[in-house]
């Protein structure tokens, strides 16, 4: 908050009086740019003044251009490099480049918002059909007794109720055999990365899926791990090239793989954990994030199910069943893993808030998971029904890949070449003229290697007429793109 000492025997009005502090402030570097500013009510309780002095203030900062607003976001500070000391230390320097980055970011994805009508996103879920009145009752009866338990630490691993719900919900969903000790909840999958890094100390070689989750690789590139992306085929991670790249640990997502949607066949299964089974320290992360949703054929049981070795470390998160907010997840350590996260992980906290995992855990026991989680399979599969429908009306000529589970689609356009990256950029530019939002594959890539030119679609966040009116702006734009795409 900014504490402006108001004189209110001076001549000068007070909304004046505000305004000058900031503006010089700002000028001095004390507020730095891209800095949000309190909001006018916000401030105006704070300073026991009314809230048109401090619009007056905030009219008149904006009007000069030492601030500006972004919709629904607030009041940030403007970029004034030419009014700041050239005398700043190192470190103001770098706290300065690091806020205009914040407000360029900011600035970008208003105008990004502003440009596409339609955004065919690879996150989020559709909030229409969060359980509000159920989530509420929840956290009432969480609070209305005086239960100071719960303002406490907690257990390190997670409250036992909750892993208890964890426990039953994995094995009866994906086959998962683990005790409770063996479940450690965390804040994001993430979270658990990072965790892991702790657990399994030392320099570490990590093979990858190539194309492959960017976050997990981030993740891992920042830990200091040799990352060797592994190149796919039709069953999955290609084993043969797994063997011969000395990894310690290989990261896969075999129920549906991101994002080629990919399912790991049942030999290629075995002959990964035959591959972990052959080294002491080898081991397999097994990041199950969007396993729910399928919509055909039965469910993949997943991989830490049938390994024998206790070589898998399965991961899994709730912010693709109930929501991005919810920052849930669940680690399942090997039985040969717990003494390595005990002496080197085990004092830290759990990151959760005890009770939201008070919540979680009696929304798990009630059966109300259960039932939000095939109302939501029932309305994603309307929508990927949807897609593909007008992707078929549409005439793109296209192959329509991963169609069979997950939240988002592929469209491959024509056969493999060299530049396919290219053609893809292309392609995406071509639908932001339309004002619509793809995704290009070639982005998932560590190594770029020949393939078929290939667009992502999600449609999690969509209503159907989003996604038909999407699907005719698409068929418009890359109609254009003659050579890349075939229409009817």
């Amino acid at each position: 908050m900014i504490t402006v000492l108001i004189d209110t025997a001076s001549k000068v009005p007070i909304y004046e009086q505000i305004y000058i502090y900031i503006r010089e402030e700002i000028r001095n570097g004390n507020i730095a740019c891209g800095t949000k500013l309190p909001s006018s009510r916000g401030l105006a309780n704070y300073l026991e003044v009314s809230r048109n002095t401090i619009d007056m203030a905030y009219g008149q900062l904006q009007s000069e251009g030492y601030i500006e607003s972004f919709p629904k976001k607030g009041y940030f500070v403007c970029a004034l490099e030419n009014l700041y000391d050239d005398g700043r230390s190192a470190m103001d320097n770098r706290n300065m480049a690091q806020a205009q980055l914040v407000h360029r970011s900011l600035q970008n994805e208003a105008r990004e918002k502003d440009a596409f009508l339609v955004d065919f996103s690879l996150s989020g879920v559709d909030m229409d059909y969060f359980p509000y009145s159920k989530w509420r009752k929840l956290t009432k009866e969480c609070l209305i007794d005086d239960n100071k338990e719960l303002f406490l630490s907690g257990e390190h691993q997670g409250d036992l109720k909750l892993r208890q719900a964890v426990q039953m919900y994995l094995h009866q969903a994906r086959g998962v055999q683990c005790d409770v000790d063996q479940i450690v909840i965390g804040a994001g999958s993430d979270y658990m990365l990072l965790l892991l890094s702790r657990i399994m100390e030392g320099q570490k070689t990590v093979a990858m899926e190539n194309p492959t989750y960017k976050q997990a690789y981030t993740i891992f590139e920042s830990v200091g791990y040799s990352i060797v992306p592994i190149s796919m085929d039709e069953q999955g991670m290609q084993v043969d090239e797994l063997r011969r790249s000395q990894a310690d640990i290989a990261y896969v997502t075999p129920s549906h793989q991101f994002p080629l949607g990919t399912i790991m066949s049942a030999n290629r299964k075995r002959q990964l954990l035959a591959w972990a089974s052959g080294g002491e320290n080898r081991y397999i992360i097994e990041d199950d994030y969007d396993s729910e949703f399928r919509y055909s054929g039965k469910p993949i049981p997943a991989l830490q199910s049938q390994d024998p070795f206790e070589k898998v470390i399965y991961v899994g998160t709730l912010s693709k069943v109930i929501a991005p907010a919810i920052r849930l997840s669940y680690m399942v350590l090997p039985q040969s893993l717990l003494r390595a996260y005990h002496e080197h992980a085990g004092f830290y906290f759990s990151t959760v808030s005890r009770i939201d995992q008070q919540v979680i855990g009696q929304f798990f026991l009630e059966g109300h998971f259960e039932r939000h989680l095939n109302r939501m399979r029932k309305v994603y599969r309307m929508k990927h029904d949807c897609l593909v429908q007008e992707l078929k009306s549409a005439g793109f000529g296209t192959q329509i890949g991963g169609e069979s589970a997950g939240l988002h689609l592929l469209l491959g356009f024509g056969t493999k070449r060299q530049d396919a990256k290219d053609v893809e950029h292309r392609l995406v530019k071509a639908a932001a003229r339309q004002q619509v939002k793809v995704y290009a594959l070639g982005d998932y890539y560590i190594t770029e290697e020949e393939r078929v030119p290939t667009i992502l679609i999600g449609f999690a966040r969509l209503k159907e007429k989003e996604i038909i009116d999407g699907v005719a702006r698409l068929a418009k734009a890359w109609k254009e793109q003659e050579g890349l795409i075939c229409t009817e």
